[in-house]
């Protein structure tokens, strides 16, 4: 009797730990892409005037200055993150604060405290989970050299291009400066983007950090820019 208890109870674990590794993170990460995909919807009925461009003079080519974003406050939505290397349905939202039990718990994506914002100069600079509670970092280790990471806020999109990977200890927190690891050197008009989250997956040895160069500012007005076109 002892022993089929204990068999049962065995069970009972192993189909918890299954619920919260792989069921319970398909259902969030289902979810978090709803909710991403609600809030592009709304955004999408916007009617924000278009900006002023600049004009190339041997191309003719336009771009636009990105606009200053108000850095938000913990767990306030600001925007949401959209990687095509992810899948085209990959839409999770972006929140002020790196706290679990705020935003990486229950929205997705934070912003750090420190953080510059979304096309500003300097190092705009967030965290994820990569194991469970939808896992919103999960294939950092997927990404190529150029894929796009999109960030869409109510004014438009934010064009990084990623560059490379690198694996840190906890205490360097130099990859957060306004240039990665080298928090001495001013960013003199470069715009990074840093992805953070814990590694190996299960264990928080070590940080693995994915970064990126901006590219580009698509005002609203323009649509979808190319960079979100599919790559699988």
């Amino acid at each position: 009797m002892l022993g089929e208890l204990l068999v049962t109870a065995g069970v009972v674990v192993l189909l918890f730990v299954a619920w919260q590794l792989w069921i319970g993170d398909l259902i969030i990460a289902q979810e978090n892409n709803l909710a991403g995909e609600e809030q592009v919807q709304e955004w999408a009925e916007l009617d924000i005037p278009l900006p002023e461009a600049s004009e190339d003079p041997e191309t003719g080519e336009k771009s636009y200055e990105p606009p200053v974003l108000e850095h938000p406050g913990d767990g306030e939505v600001f925007a949401t993150m959209r990687v095509p290397r992810w899948g085209d349905d990959y839409k999770v939202n972006m929140a002020g604060g790196t706290t679990r039990a705020v935003t990486l718990d229950h929205i997705g994506i934070g912003l750090y405290t420190d953080s510059k914002m979304p096309g500003e100069v300097g190092n705009f600079s967030l965290a994820a989970h990569r194991t469970t509670f939808g896992k919103p970092f999960a294939d950092i280790t997927l990404l190529e050299l150029g894929d796009a990471i999109v960030v869409e806020a109510p004014e438009g999109w934010f064009t990084y291009r990623y560059r490379s990977l690198e694996y840190v200890v906890p205490t360097q927190t130099d990859v957060l400066a306004d240039v990665p690891r080298m928090p001495d050197m001013p960013a003199d008009g470069e715009r990074y983007i840093t992805l953070t989250s814990c590694s190996p997956k299960f264990s928080l040895a070590e940080r693995i950090i994915g970064y990126g160069e901006f590219e580009s500012f698509t005002p609203r007005a323009e649509g979808e820019p190319e960079s979100l076109a599919s790559v699988n």
